[in-house]
């Protein structure tokens, strides 16, 4: 409801024969401004929180015209939006990018939050047969995913709303743990349904390997597990390439679109994730180009040649 109608539906309801023998000046003075009271509160509850954000050229350094950065973006085949899951400002900047991205061109949201066998549910809630509930709860995203529901829900509203194409990309909880246990000769016939075929699954990224390997030694450090570095390994890249894969068929049949990718640092820095996996994929592809955007990046990263073409600073 808009303030001017508010307005009117106040005048009728305050005036001498919407009151009737209880009209006096002094209570519709009263009235008044408690109207008017409650509605600066509305308005400030309805208003979104509006941060300063600043946009830098990681192969630059200075910062530049958001404008002028989202004019680039918007002729990508892919863009990726690095987030640390839990932070709320990466959230808010990937809306905020999306929006005015929609602004310009269509575009399809690829999510790492939503693993594959859950397609048909992202479609149904695109299309108006789920609602916000159903769609969590058919895509366990609870206990596949864990991260609360509120950081996402904005993204989710806004493609529903303006029929933005939702695109699953996880790699089934239960494969890609059961490649970090037993490695990726152990998948049965079934249970590569969802990722791509074992021969494109490229493991030589040497860089890419230590980068890992030091996160695997800083997560175990000083405690007994069933894992090897090997087999984490492995379990890290399926997850990387069951997204590239479902990344470049999705661009593959629908070539008129941006596709947005939301998934975490880890899987976008220096493009050993994905980005590198979709490129080789799409190499043929006619005007590919991608680009890496880091949300609100540590100071280190920052100072990290070659981590991403972009940081966005909202935090």
């Amino acid at each position: 409801m808009d303030v001017l109608r508010s307005l009117q539906i106040f005048a009728n309801l305050t005036s001498p024969k919407g009151l009737g023998e209880n009209y006096s000046p002094k209570l519709m003075y009263r009235l008044f401004w408690g109207f008017i009271l409650g509605l600066v509160i509305f308005s400030l509850i309805n208003i979104p929180v509006v941060q300063s954000q600043q946009v830098f050229d990681a192969r630059t350094a200075p910062p530049v015209m958001m404008e002028k950065t989202l004019q680039e973006l918007s002729h990508s085949t892919v863009i990726y939006l690095g987030e640390t899951h839990d932070r709320v400002a990466d959230h808010q900047a990937q809306l905020t990018i999306i929006d005015q991205l929609y602004q310009k061109r269509p575009l399809a949201i690829a999510l790492e939050m939503i693993q594959r066998p859950f397609q048909a549910v992202l479609d149904g809630y695109i299309a108006g047969e789920l609602t916000e509930l159903e769609l969590q709860e058919q895509t366990e995203y609870a206990q596949r995913w864990g991260f609360s529901w509120q950081l996402y829900a904005p993204i989710f509203r806004f493609a529903k709303e303006n029929g933005v194409p939702l695109i699953a990309l996880n790699t089934p909880t239960e494969v890609t743990r059961k490649v970090a246990r037993e490695g990726l000769n152990s998948l049965s016939r079934e249970e590569q349904t969802y990722i791509p075929p074992l021969d494109e699954i490229d493991l030589s990224n040497e860089a890419y390997r230590q980068q890992l390997a030091q996160i695997f030694r800083e997560a175990h450090q000083g405690q007994s597990h069933s894992l090897d570095l090997d087999k984490f390994f492995q379990a890290q890249v399926l997850w990387d390439e069951t997204m590239a894969a479902a990344i470049a068929n999705y661009v593959e049949a629908h070539p008129e679109h941006l596709v947005v990718v939301l998934a975490g640092q880890g899987h976008v820095r220096y493009g050993y994730g994905i980005p590198d996996r979709v490129a080789r994929r799409l190499e043929d592809a006619p005007s590919f180009q991608q680009q890496i955007i880091l949300l609100n990046p540590s100071e280190g990263d920052r100072q990290t040649p070659g981590i991403a073409d972009w940081f966005w600073i909202n935090s």
